[in-house]
């Protein structure tokens, strides 16, 4: 079986084979996320000449903690060494700079997408839809492959829409094995909201603002969290098993600890150990 479809290496920034492309290409605004602003196509002050972050251990300490919760599902290295060649946006011409930085955020978006497929095709209760996963997952793919010219010019929201048909399909069969009603929570607004210890298990989170919720003790095993808003979350002791697309960057966003459970394809954030001491 090929590995993007067994595994999710690829789908990992991978930043040794990268050229600083989120450093780069990424416009960032002076918030709580970052302490300055800087327009998309300017490297940001601390980006290194070996395109390493010069403050990658003080990043939220210095105020740009929006750094520490971005993942490029492994767009840098594609982008880098595939699209173009291993040709460096430094010692390349102006226009290849240019079209590296446009081709990026698509990459990035395919990425994503294959991601969520990938985590499709390994859930028994999709076993339905598994065949037509496998060919947006193929197709995806090869859409990662086409040239700088087709990838700026591709519709990607057409293709992801397509691609979220299916996803929801996938969320509805996996969550019906869950016993008793399930709450559809698709979209709201949840800002704030004392969920502490709620049962939302098997519950469709897709699209949720739960930033700064109280999630502490919440049941949200095989809960649908793709798209969900968890910034600042409190996710203190919430049962996460087997919650549906969840990843990484919404797990490093929230607040949670040693007792938080979760899915086994992402992984408890540095800085939440650091929080507790």
């Amino acid at each position: 079986m090929p590995e993007q479809i067994s595994g999710r290496a690829r789908l990992r920034g991978d930043c040794a084979r990268c050229f600083g492309l989120c450093c780069v290409a990424l416009p960032f605004t002076a918030s709580a996320d970052f302490a300055v602003s800087k327009p998309a196509g300017q490297p940001c002050r601390n980006l290194g000449g070996d395109h390493r972050c010069g403050i990658h251990t003080e990043l939220r300490q210095r105020g740009f903690g929006g750094c520490t919760v971005y993942d490029c599902f492994g767009a840098g290295q594609q982008v880098s060494q595939v699209t173009f060649g291993g040709r460096d946006w430094r010692t390349g011409s102006r226009e290849d700079a240019r079209r590296m930085f446009d081709v990026f955020p698509v990459v990035r978006q395919l990425h994503e997408l294959l991601w969520y497929l990938t985590e499709a095709l390994g859930l028994p209760a999709a076993r339905p839809v598994h065949a037509e996963l496998r060919t947006l997952l193929e197709t995806t793919e090869e859409l990662t492959r086409r040239t700088p010219g087709e990838l700026v010019a591709l519709d990607v929201a057409a293709h992801r829409q397509t691609v979220n048909v299916l996803l929801l399909r996938t969320s509805e069969l996996a969550r019906a094995g869950v016993h008793g009603r399930k709450k559809d929570r698709r979209g709201a607004d949840l800002m704030g909201a004392r969920l502490r210890g709620a049962d939302l298990r098997g519950a469709s989170l897709r699209g949720a603002y739960l930033i700064a919720a109280d999630l502490t003790g919440a049941d949200l095993r095989d809960t649908d969290l793709i798209g969900a808003d968890l910034r600042d979350a409190d996710l203190t002791d919430a049962d996460l098993t087997g919650a549906l697309f969840l990843t990484q960057p919404q797990v490093d966003a929230a607040r949670g600890g040693a007792g938080t459970r979760l899915p086994g394809s992402v992984t408890h954030p540095v800085h939440w150990a650091a929080a507790a001491l």
